[in-house]
């Protein structure tokens, strides 16, 4: 339950997952989600190598995590906000391996530098585990792997929700720019919520 509340309330994923859906269809959408899902691996193998007591006892390693994030979230929401003319209209292009790959490589890192992500599987989920487990906790992976297949369900669901407004609102291109707009703006306020965050 508390893996799909996590999941479900609106993050950096959840915005950049709407948006591919908005600008290139189900599809971009759901490639979206498959990279979000795929960014939580990196969280899980920290978690087992122990890197969350490393993270603690580091501030400069926790603050340049931290702004690296800033970083990009602040490139994604401008790079939303300053894309001209109509949204990628055409679902098509997402066919190539390259644009396939693009949209799953941003979805990786957004999740990968996802702060709450950070806090869930260095905070919450230890609560769960055993205090004496070794490298290899078989109980950490199945907990992150529910919490992936938790994450890519709610994920494509977003997707495709977005879908079938973007297939209401296709003959309005102004429209969806507005909210391609509204959305980089909820990844630039992430950024700056992130920056303001005490480390």
């Amino acid at each position: 339950m508390t893996s799909f509340v996590v999941a479900l309330v609106p993050g950096t994923g959840v915005v950049y997952t709407i948006s591919s859906a908005l600008g290139g269809g189900w599809r971009r959408g759901a490639l979206a989600a498959v990279g979000c899902t795929f960014g939580i691996v990196p969280h899980v193998a920290a978690a087992m190598l122990g890197v969350s007591g490393v993270m603690q006892a580091g501030a400069v390693a926790f603050e340049v995590v931290r702004w690296v994030g800033v970083a990009y979230l602040l490139f994604m929401g401008i790079a939303m906000w300053r894309e001209r003319g109509a949204l990628q209209l055409d679902a098509q292009s997402d066919t190539e391996p390259r644009a396939t790959g693009a949209v799953i490589r941003r979805g990786i890192l957004l999740n990968l530098l996802n702060p709450k992500l950070t806090v869930f599987f260095f905070a919450f989920l230890p609560q769960f585990l055993d205090g004496d487990r070794g490298l290899l906790d078989l109980h950490l992976l199945a907990l992150g792997a529910a919490f992936m297949l938790t994450t890519l369900v709610v994920f494509v669901a977003y997707a495709a929700l977005s879908a079938v407004v973007r297939e209401k609102v296709l003959g309005a291109p102004r429209l969806l720019r507005r909210i391609q707009r509204s959305l980089g703006t909820l990844v630039i306020g992430f950024a700056a919520r992130l920056a303001l965050t005490d480390a």
